[in-house]
């Protein structure tokens, strides 16, 4: 019988709690933030009562009143922009992370249980793969897929970046269940369950997946992260998530254009990307330790 993960969460460990916290308050600002904020500025009865794109009071407003954190170069509402590019970072981050696990996860046990034509096959295309600059072949698949075929499709205005990025994310995946499947197929439980004659694929799903699921979390925390930047990248070079949906990374260029007239417009797009990125790399070191044999 296999030992499933356990978790030890490290509890006194104060950067691991900020960083559940924050992603907790993250994703309750994402979910409520633009509804919310705009309900208490706007009656219902207006037509820009979920403003997050129509100018709401003039550009440039100072932060304070009813504008918490003032207003754009267009006159909208800061904060509203925020969560709203809070849910489109989480989408693409969660997204593009559960297709890269489950092409990572394939490619990772077919090339150690498929035969060996396949297996080679497999791990020298996940090799090339990384001979390509992620940000690079990202611009190159976002630059070949018509934009006007995916607008009518369920997030069609993100499913560009989503492909994109999901395509440069499986191989460090594969890699990494690649190398955990090959040291864990030799274990006693999986040799046992073999000779009771159990199947490959129930081997696969009940005995060696469960033992990778603390460590691809880990790893998954981390890899949103990257995910979240990279989104933010291609948006703030104009390539990502189009006007007039709102990205951290396209708030961010807009107001880098007017930095010397109005520089506090910088700090609020800059701060909750920083701290997205802070909070997603101390949960998933957290998580590292927690599922290390070291610290039990």
């Amino acid at each position: 019988m296999s030992e499933r993960t356990r978790f030890t969460f490290r509890g006194k460990d104060p950067l691991y709690v900020f960083g559940i916290v924050f992603l907790v308050l993250l994703l309750l600002f994402a979910v409520f933030g633009p509804s919310a904020r705009n309900a208490m500025v706007h009656p219902p009865n207006q037509a820009n009562f979920f403003s997050v794109y129509d100018p709401v009071s003039g550009p440039h407003e100072a932060p304070g009143g009813k504008y918490l954190l003032g207003t754009d170069e267009q006159g909208r509402d800061v904060i509203s922009r925020l969560a709203a590019g809070a849910r489109i970072s989480l989408i693409v981050g969660f997204v593009v992370e559960i297709l890269a696990l489950v092409v990572g996860v394939t490619v990772g046990v077919l090339a150690v249980y498929a035969p060996r034509w396949v297996s080679m096959v497999l791990m020298r295309f996940t090799d090339g793969m990384f001979a390509f600059p992620d940000i690079l072949l990202a611009v190159l698949i976002i630059g070949t897929i018509p934009p006007t075929k995916m607008a009518n499709l369920p997030m069609g205005k993100l499913l560009p970046v989503i492909i994109a990025l999901s395509v440069t994310a499986w191989p460090s995946v594969a890699r990494l269940v690649k190398a955990q499947v090959a040291t864990l197929k030799d274990r006693e439980f999986v040799i046992g369950a073999k000779a009771s004659g159990a199947s490959t694929f129930y081997i696969v799903t009940r005995h060696i997946l469960p033992q990778l699921t603390g460590i691809l979390l880990a790893v998954s925390m981390i890899d949103i992260a990257g995910t979240i930047l990279a989104e933010s990248t291609l948006s703030f070079l104009g390539i990502g998530v189009q006007a007039p949906e709102p990205s951290w990374g396209s708030m961010i260029n807009s107001a880098r254009e007017d930095m010397s007239s109005y520089p506090v417009g910088l700090v609020w797009p800059c701060l909750i990307l920083s701290l997205t990125i802070f909070a997603l790399n101390f949960v998933g070191d957290g998580l590292r330790a927690a599922v290390d044999p070291k610290n039990k």
